[in-house]
């Protein structure tokens, strides 16, 4: 089964057409070492929590949007040697360690698909 490294991040709203596009560009640098998929994802109905919620997770403020994203490797072995070629490719270097969002509230992490319907 595929390999998929998941995140979730809080992105200002006036720049989600910044977003979309630094998504798509990077999306071609992650296929290119050997992604299969980039699926990015706008929050459209995400509601607020009590308890817990994407919007609590990433500490969205007011002026921003949550945005759900993943990437589907064939699998962990290929994700593993593609993502370190990706974060190396001289591509990704024309973008800022801040670029348009807060890094540091990113959620992320790398799961094993166990069902594919």
């Amino acid at each position: 089964m595929n390999y998929v490294d998941g995140y979730v991040i809080a992105v200002p709203t006036a720049q989600r057409e910044a977003y979309r596009q630094l998504a798509q560009d990077v999306s071609v640098v992650f296929k290119d070492h050997g992604a299969l998929k980039v699926v990015e994802c706008w929050g459209d109905d995400v509601p607020e929590g009590k308890v817990t919620s994407f919007s609590m997770a990433v500490q969205r403020k007011p002026d921003e949007s949550v945005v759900f994203s993943w990437i589907v490797w064939p699998s962990r072995q290929v994700r593993d040697v593609g993502m370190k070629a990706a974060m190396e490719d001289p591509r990704m270097k024309q973008y800022p360690a801040h670029m348009i969002f807060d890094g540091q509230r990113m959620i992320f992490g790398g799961f094993q698909v166990i069902v594919d319907a």
